[in-house]
Formats: C-alpha cells, structure tokens, sequence
C-alpha cells in the first residue's frame, strides 16, 4: 500500500489533500513543520512527499532541496516530492528545488488525486508549464 507524507501548517491545505487522498489503498501521514520532514522521511520511508510551499520557517523549497542533499549523499532514498505551489510564478522555485512535480493552488480533489497517480507510477507531474517547449528542452521525462 503506498504510503504519502503531507508537509503543511495550513488546515485548509491539510482539509484538501485529506478529502482527495482518502482511500483505504493510501495512507497519509503529516507533519507540520518543514524541519520535520526528512526525520518523517527516515522513520516511515514514504513513496511521494508533498510540500506545501508556504510552511513555517522552512519552505517547501527548503524542503525539497534538503531532501535532494540528502539523496545525493545517500542519506535518504530516492523519494519522489509533489509541491503545492501559490501560483504559476512559483514554477520556477519547484524546477530549481528539483520537484517531480508541482500543482498550482486553488486545489482541487481531481487534479490531486491525478498527481499523486502520476507521480506514485513514476513518472513527473507537471502544472503550469508549456509542454511542448520543455519536452524540447528535455524537462518532462519518465522518472
């Protein structure tokens, strides 16, 4: 059964990701602070981390990129990393931060549950961004 570690403060968010991820073939887990993230990474070995990109003092840019340090290093598995994103400006944080994918708020049940597939069949989920540019330039792959 796949397993999703959520990252936010916010109980909107937390309200949004509950009612479209319910299901007795996932389970969730959260925390509430970005710091507390690769820890939970550690401990419960998640398939898909989703990061809210607004999170207390450490971002889900931070996040991501903590993350990715740490895989780079061999300290964490490779784990894939979905950031809820303020708007389509924030693009460009998710592709520095090295993101398999990204949704832009206002959230919605369908387009998160679409990721959330995508991403735990491991493949890149990408929203926001013109297709047919970045698969020129070799943006969107199969992961």
């Amino acid at each position: 059964m796949p397993t999703v570690l959520l990252a936010t403060d916010a109980e909107y968010v937390y309200e949004e990701m509950d009612g479209a991820l319910a299901s007795d073939e996932l389970v969730v887990y959260r925390v509430h602070a970005g710091v507390d993230v690769v820890p939970a990474i550690k401990e419960i070995q998640p398939d898909l981390v989703i990061v809210d990109l607004q999170i207390g003092n450490m971002g889900g840019m931070a996040v991501c990129m903590d993350i990715r340090l740490d895989e780079d290093v061999d300290r964490l598995p490779i784990t894939a990393v979905l950031m809820l994103l303020d708007r389509a400006a924030d693009v460009f944080l998710a592709k520095r931060s090295r993101a398999d994918g990204w949704l832009i708020k206002p959230l919605d049940a369908f387009r998160i549950r679409k990721a959330v597939d995508v991403l735990l069949s491991g493949y890149s989920y990408y929203e926001g961004v013109d297709e047919a540019a970045d698969l020129a330039h070799g943006e969107i792959v199969e992961a």
